[in-house]
């Protein structure tokens, strides 16, 4: 018996309060979700530690093979499949970045999951710059 995947459509956004949020990292601050067949059309917000929202767009398609954008000057490849056993969505990326020492790789591991009953969105990470190493979870409500 296969699971039924999960809705992930609309705008998202972030609980703070229910969140763990991970230090020195940027933080999802609102996600807008279409789900189309096997395509993921996102638009993430970041807040970066500056009060400011920086957003970008990324479409891909639900196969599990990398698909590459660029995002303010930084070369991005993603991909995403589903779990059928758990109904969730796996996304991957690395995003190259330029740091102190040179190019480095941000390296993100996501796990999506919906929980109809109280209409929350949780994004479980685990991110890598480096050495460091840092993990959290966005606890998100849907604003529509």
């Amino acid at each position: 018996v296969t699971a039924q995947k999960a809705d992930f459509n609309g705008t998202w956004k972030l609980d703070r309060t229910k969140s763990t949020l991970a230090e020195y990292t940027p933080i999802l601050t609102r996600i807008e979700i279409k789900i189309n067949g096997d395509s993921l059309l996102t638009e993430r917000y970041y807040d970066t530690g500056d009060g400011q929202e920086y957003p970008f767009t990324e479409n891909v398609i639900l196969d599990g093979k990398e698909y590459g954008i660029t995002i303010y000057d930084m070369p991005r490849k993603t991909k995403a499949s589903w779990s059928d056993q758990e109904g969730s969505l796996t996304v991957e990326s690395v995003t190259t970045v330029n740091g102190d020492n040179g190019t480095e790789d941000f390296i993100t591991k996501e796990s999506w999951k919906v929980d109809k009953t109280t209409n929350t969105f949780t994004i479980t990470y685990k991110n890598k710059l480096g050495s460091n190493e840092t993990e959290g979870t966005f606890i998100l409500n849907k604003s529509n």
